[in-house]
């Protein structure tokens, strides 16, 4: 009788991800009768994508990462880090635009050109949000504050994958990305922010945030470090298939133009 309260609980916090990830679903099935069949990789990345932001909400993952940090990190990177890059990876900007109605893909497109989406989707911008944060986070009082009030910890949850997607679609271009940046830039900001979150995960192992013991902080320093290199390196691998894709198709191109004009 006792858990039937933690029941219902787990399951209000679940509806919010099983409307997506059905509503995702909906709008591939109307994105199948009207464009060319939509990859079914796209929609497991999306579903595991979204499964793993709700494992770092509710579940066994979020209730021990209240009382151990070693968990708290696996809820770190599933939320900041391997859930963004999922569903990147499964183009739901893309998807939106095939599903809805040409006027509400025209009103999507306009907010997608906006100054301040073109702004906080810079990589330099989107690398300071995302890697400022976490510094914020670890390095403060913050991480102490946001146990002790559920307000505080849900807007912590919420910048943390917003942070994450930002960053991880500002490095890759999967989706339509009307402000496109060169791929030095993002190529240099992917390293920028390996090296700053390298050096956040050694500081975190040196200095225990406030209640955290040092064994957990040493644990938690090190998936934080081997982890979020993982993570990045897949990045990157993503971003220089997409330069080599890139590369050939100039020179593709430019053999084609010069045939035409001999």
């Amino acid at each position: 009788m006792h858990n039937h309260p933690i029941s219902y609980e787990i399951i209000l916090w679940l509806i919010p991800f099983i409307a997506i990830i059905i509503f995702y679903v909906q709008a591939v099935q109307h994105s199948n009768q009207n464009y060319r069949k939509w990859p079914l990789y796209r929609t497991i990345l999306f579903i595991t994508g979204v499964i793993f932001v709700a494992l770092s909400i509710v579940g066994p993952i979020a209730e021990q990462s209240h009382s151990n940090f070693v968990y708290h990190m696996y809820s770190h990177l599933l939320l900041g880090m391997l859930a963004p890059l999922l569903i990147t990876l499964s183009a739901p900007m893309t998807l939106l635009l095939r599903s809805v109605p040409v006027l509400y893909a025209r009103k999507v497109s306009k907010i997608l050109k906006s100054r301040y989406l073109q702004t906080i989707s810079h990589p330099v911008i989107a690398t300071l949000l995302n890697l400022g944060g976490l510094w914020v986070l670890y390095t403060t009082n913050l991480f102490e504050a946001m146990h002790h009030s559920m307000l505080l910890a849900i807007l912590v949850h919420v910048h943390i994958f917003l942070a994450g997607y930002v960053f991880t679609i500002s490095i890759i271009y999967i989706d339509p990305t009307p402000h496109r940046t060169s791929y030095m830039l993002r190529s240099v900001m992917i390293i920028f922010y390996m090296a700053g979150h390298s050096i956040l995960s050694k500081w975190v192992y040196a200095n225990p945030p406030v209640g955290v013991s040092k064994l957990e902080a040493e644990l938690g320093g090190m998936i934080m470090y081997y982890g979020g290199d993982l993570i990045d390196v897949i990045i990157i691998i993503i971003l220089l298939k997409q330069f080599y894709k890139s590369t050939n198709n100039k020179k593709t191109t430019t053999l084609l133009n010069k045939y035409r004009l001999n």
